[in-house]
């Protein structure tokens, strides 16, 4: 079980992890450093990397998760925050395939076609949906910790 809750836990940290790192650090640098071509250039770039491994992440968290809910029992047997978890982690699963699928791919195509306008229009809808997901992921992490303690 120990197992699972860590390789579960570092798949929750890179994922949530790589979106603080892009929102907070390497959105502000770009913004500061590069000029509309080259920033959503290297988004373009950034983005393909960080969506590959998230959705690894996805799948350790699917697969982890499930298997340690079947591992307790089911669902019913689990502690309220788990619950909490997959009611917060579900969407924002669902977010993420929203952003892949109807933000990020239509963002390759215009940076590939050097079309910057809708380019820019869609890495804006990209920041604001990894911003919510951020919000969501770290809501997760606090009510998991806050729940286990007091489950202890």
């Amino acid at each position: 079980m120990t197992l699972f809750k860590l390789v579960h836990l570092l798949a929750v940290l890179f994922w949530v992890g790589g979106m603080f790192f892009a929102y907070i650090v390497l959105r502000p640098a770009a913004l500061e450093a590069l000029e509309v071509p080259q920033r959503l250039g290297l988004w373009n770039v950034v983005l393909r990397r960080f969506f590959n491994w998230v959705w690894v992440a996805l799948g350790v968290l699917l697969t982890s998760g499930l298997y340690m809910v079947y591992l307790y029992g089911g669902i019913g047997r689990m502690p309220f925050y788990v619950h909490i978890m997959l009611s917060l982690g579900i969407p924002m699963m669902v977010i993420y395939g929203y952003v892949f699928f109807f933000c990020y791919v239509p963002l390759s195509l215009h940076v590939a076609k050097q079309r910057w306008k809708e380019g820019g229009e869609q890495l804006a809808r990209i920041r604001s949906l990894i911003a919510l997901n951020l919000f969501l992921g770290l809501l997760i992490v606090c009510a998991v910790k806050i729940g286990a303690g007091v489950a202890a």
